[in-house]
Formats: C-alpha cells, sequence, structure tokens
C-alpha cells in the first residue's frame, strides 16, 4: 500500500521483474493508486478503480491492474506478498495485521510501524507459517544483510551503521558547507577538513560546531537503527548517536575505542556517519558498512594496498556497500518471502529498543504531535534510542505511537513524552499490537 515514494518505485521494479507481477496499489484515494499505474505507462483501459471486493474480484478475473482505495476490498484476492509502504503509523499497523490475518506475507517498508510493534508481527506471521520481513534496497535490510554476512566470515565486528540521509558537500572554494538543498557560509572549516592524527572525538566536535547551522541529527536514522538493534542485538553508544561528520576513509578511525583514538566507549555499536566530501567527490550514496577488527597483519596491508578501507592506526577495516536503491531493490525481498519463506530481517526479532521523542521546548496541552514532513517528524521533538520498556504511566511512549495524538497535559522542554502524556483512541490498532508485543515478549 503506499503508491508514491518508496511504494512508486516498487510497482516499476514489480512490472518488470520476471518472478514478480505487482498488479495492485493501494492509497487513500484509489484515483492516486490509478494514477501510479497510468505514470508507469499502463493504458487507462487497463486500470480498474474498485471500491468493493466484488469489483475488485471482477477485475482481478479479467486481468486487469488494479487500484483501490482500501486495503480490505482486495486483501481476499490470491496475493503472495502484500508490501505496506504507506509511512503512515496507524494505516500501517492496521494493514499489516489484516495482510498476515488473510495469510499473506508482509513487506514492511514502513519503518514507523516496524519501530513500534515489528517483532510482533513477525511472531504473528511466523505463527501462520508466513513472513514479516524489513525490504532491501532500505538501509535496515541492507545493514542486517551485511552484518550476517560479516558474521559468516567470522569477522569480529566492532561497529556498524550507514550512512545518514543527506551528504554534507564542503565547497572550500566558494566557503561553504550544502546538505539537503540547505547553503550555509562557512569560512572556518577548511582547518577541520583532515582528521590527520588528532583525536576523533576533538575533530568531530569541531565539525559539528562549525557546521550547526545544519541539522546533524535525524528521526529517520534513528528508526532505522532500531530495526537493525531488534535483528542483531547490535545497540547504540548513546541515545543520539554519534553521528560524527566523516569522510569515507575516516569512518574505522571514527568508529573505534576510544582508547584507541575513536569515540565509541561499547563494542558492536550501531551509529550513522555525515558523509563528508567535496562537490567532485562520491558519495556513500546513503550505503551501508561495518567496522571490523584487522586481525592479521599481513592480510590488511595486501587490502590495504588494494585500496580497502583502513583506519589510521591500522588496527579496523570499513566494508561497505555503497547504495540505497529504494523500492528498485525491494524485489529481492518480496522474492525471498515469497519462494523461500524467508526474513530480509531476523527470522526472530526481539524489541530491544524503543525510538521516543523529547520535547525541545515547551508543549502544552491540547497540542496534537502532528507528524509531517518528509522525514515524519514532530516538531518540537527529538528522538532518542532506548531500552525498550513495555507500556505504562510514566514510561515513555514510542515515538511513532505518540505521533498524531493529542497532549493531555503539559510537557516541559527536555522531558521525555510518556504514555500518560497524550491521548490514545482505545481501538488503535497499533496500540493493541504494541500491547500484545509487549505481553508476548515479557517486556
Amino acid at each position: 500500500m503506499g503508491s508514491g515514494g518508496f511504494g512508486r518505485s516498487f510497482l516499476a521494479q514489480g512490472m518488470r521483474v520476471p518472478l514478480m507481477r505487482a498488479r495492485i496499489a493501494v492509497d487513500m484515494d484509489a484515483e492516486i493508486a490509478a494514477a501510479a499505474f497510468l505514470a508507469l505507462g499502463v493504458p487507462t483501459t487497463e486500470v480498474a478503480r474498485c471500491f468493493t471486493a466484488d469489483e475488485a474480484r471482477r477485475a482481478w478475473a479479467e486481468g486487469k491492474y488494479i487500484a483501490a482505495g482500501d486495503f480490505s476490498s482486495v486483501v481476499g484476492l490470491p496475493i503472495d506478498v502484500v508490501v505496506e509502504a504507506t509511512g503512515n503509523p496507524e494505516a500501517g499497523a492496521r494493514h499489516s495485521r489484516i495482510a498476515i490475518e488473510a495469510g499473506h506475507h508482509l513487506v514492511l517498508v514502513s519503518k514507523e510501524v516496524d519501530s513500534v510493534v515489528g517483532p510482533y508481527l513477525a511472531h504473528l506471521a511466523r505463527q501462520r507459517g508466513k513472513v514479516a520481513t524489513p525490504v532491501d534496497g532500505d538501509q535496515p535490510s541492507l545493514l542486517i544483510g551485511l552484518i550476517t554476512w560479516a558474521q559468516l566470515l567470522g569477522f569480529d565486528i566492532l561497529a556498524a551503521g550507514k550512512a545518514s540521509e543527506y551528504d554534507f558537500v564542503y565547497d572550500q572554494a566558494a566557503g561553504s558547507m550544502s546538505s539537503n538543498g540547505q547553503t550555509v557560509s562557512l569560512s572556518n572549516f577548511a582547518p577541520h577538513w583532515a582528521l590527520g592524527r588528532s583525536p576523533a572525538m576533538e575533530i568531530a566536535q569541531a565539525r559539528a560546531q562549525a557546521c550547526a547551522a545544519l541539522p546533524q541529527r535525524c528521526v529517520p536514522d534513528l528508526c532505522e537503527l532500531l530495526v537493525v538493534a531488534n535483528s542483531t542485538g547490535f545497540l547504540p553508544d548513546r541515545p543520539d548517536l554519534h553521528a560524527p561528520i566523516a569522510r569515507i576513509f575516516e569512518v574505522p578511525s571514527f568508529f573505534g575505542a576510544t582508547a584507541d583514538g575513536g569515540l565509541l566507549t561499547g563494542g558492536q555499536v550501531l551509529d550513522v556517519f555525515h558523509c563528508l566530501r567535496r562537490p567532485d567527490e562520491a558519495s556513500f550514496a546513503g550505503g551501508v558498512f561495518v567496522v571490523i577488527r584487522c586481525e592479521d597483519d599481513v592480510t590488511w596491508d595486501l587490502l590495504a594496498a588494494k585500496g580497502h578501507v583502513v583506519s589510521r592506526d591500522g588496527q579496523r577495516a570499513m566494508v561497505y556497500l555503497p547504495r540505497h536503491l529504494l523500492g528498485l531493490e525491494a524485489a529481492t525481498s518480496v522474492l525471498e518471502a515469497a519462494i523461500h519463506g524467508r526474513s530480509s530481517g531476523a527470522q526472530a526479532p526481539f524489541p530491544r529498543l524503543d525510538l521516543v521523542a523529547r520535547a525541545t521546548r515547551n508543549l502544552s496541552a491540547g497540542t496534537v504531535l502532528a507528524m509531517g514532513g518528509h522525514h515524519h517528524t514532530i516538531e518540537g521533538t527529538a528522538g532518542e534510542l532506548h531500552p525498550a520498556q513495555a507500556l505504562a504511566g510514566g514510561h515513555p511512549v514510542p515515538f511513532y505511537l505518540a505521533a498524531n495524538r493529542q497532549l493531555v497535559r503539559n510537557v516541559q522542554a527536555g522531558a521525555l513524552i510518556t504514555l500518560d502524556d497524550i491521548e490514545i483512541d482505545a481501538s488503535s490498532v497499533l496500540l493493541a499490537l504494541r500491547r500484545q508485543q509487549d505481553a508476548s515478549f515479557h517486556l
């Protein structure tokens, strides 16, 4: 469901991949779903707008493409896999439950849903002999795959993560830094361009301060790493991540232990970095990485000579996938589920973390915590990753369970938003699934 953005890309691939055919699109408005098919070149006479289950069955029998405004009208069709890509926490939870209960595999693009109840949806699917899986092309699945690859080969993984949503592009001649369409004057950055032999913490802080006018924390980064944590057991070093601004070849130097001149206080740490580059340099393209220990000097001297990225002290190396193809890559997860009954994540993820919201300003009772923008943020809040807890009075409420709810009391700047602070309709599917997850995993 969801024919815009990721969903549109997936539909395009679904119409080209030899083993897969995407004939059904669902959006809040059937016309939006139909427009996605038409934009991909499907003749208008071949697209049926369906508003009831009977209409959908007739259109299916006639071999037409089906554009629907309600998932319930198409769930009874002979679907192998449902791709949930709305990004809407409540609607996504409803669609996911319906899909699993109808006996379909679920590919969960909506990380907002996954961050609140992903392990329980996977549990429900397994009970029915199906899978609920994250999706290739998005960073959580790609990173989970890279971590498990490195584990299979016996590497000692010190850190793992991804590039942040947008690069930091430094134009020294212009004295400016650009990120996500925003450019700021930065005449004082040149001294911080090279890591050299300086402590990583010192350079990270200097770069962060110099670029203070540009956003350096992003809720989607936190949300995606939560999904990875639930599948792998890797955890962040701090609730808001280190998120250094780093050049590609510097990453294994930054993501080392503090005793070795790096940033980390723990092992098997999840984090992100902002890819720092010049305008004429290649991007990390939202890719994923693992930092592994270099355990044989001869081997890693050879690999470093071949261009592999090794830390400045020669003790760590970064292995990475510099790609992030969104819906263009989703077909592999769909086919893994449909053909092999396998998830692109863990077969049995466990709820290890919650993404929670901390007020960045005073929020008054009656305020709606509206989720908006490309990054699905909530104005007046920042995200943090905390150990998962059962829903209870006084406990922080998951970020996307709080989304679009109304505050019932004032929340002071700096405070975490708790379950007691918000009003949730008793009919909420997301709330019901989260309570079931808490009970199933004994949180």
